[in-house]
């Protein structure tokens, strides 16, 4: 299936969903930050990616409070976190939004991260996925939670070859940090 989609390196599109959000009266969409649950989840999300060898060469980051914590969260999982870019074309951006900035990503990057929102996110693993290993398309086409996380594989000389139907969905993991768990990153900060 990879090998029908192009020539070039194996890459790999990592999608992360923020961690669970908190609705604050008066706060406004964008500034929100995350919930106790997402305190949690957010550090599980950073150590799921690295012990599953997904980390990335480069993170896009939405500019939304909740995204950027939780990016700060679960990079603070890994020694050494790759350079972030945040981008506010992330923020409630479809598929067209998605794929133009995942498109301007230079090709020396291999692995990339994208964090960002719903319904965004599963629209995009849903419309790049040609295939799933497993039952992993099957759960993303039921439900894409928060603090979800989906690998896309597929093989390109740059990611502008990147487009529906070429890559192959090879994970799918829902993170969640276990209660009274703060995460290491938490700790650290005093938070």
């Amino acid at each position: 299936m990879i090998e029908r989609a192009g020539a070039g390196p194996l890459r790999r599109l990592v999608v992360l969903r923020h961690a669970k959000s908190a609705w604050p009266e008066g706060v406004e969409d964008h500034r929100r930050p995350l919930a106790p649950r997402g305190l949690r989840d957010a550090p599980a999300a950073g150590r799921a990616l690295a012990d599953s060898g997904s980390l990335p060469g480069l993170a896009l980051c939405s500019t939304a409070v909740r995204a950027r914590r939780t990016w700060e969260l679960a990079s603070a999982e890994w020694g050494t976190p790759p350079p972030v870019r945040l981008d506010g074309r992330l923020y409630a951006a479809g598929v067209p939004e998605l794929l133009e900035v995942v498109h301007e990503v230079p090709p020396e990057v291999e692995t990339l991260l994208l964090v960002g929102h719903n319904p965004g996110l599963a629209d995009l693993v849903r419309a790049l996925a040609a295939d799933g290993l497993d039952d992993t398309l099957d759960r993303v086409r039921v439900k894409f939670p928060t603090a979800a996380i989906a690998v896309l594989a597929w093989r390109g000389t740059g990611w502008p070859a990147l487009a529906p139907g070429t890559a192959l969905l090879t994970s799918f993991t829902v993170a969640r940090g276990a209660k009274g768990e703060r995460g290491r990153a938490d700790a650290r900060a005093g938070r």
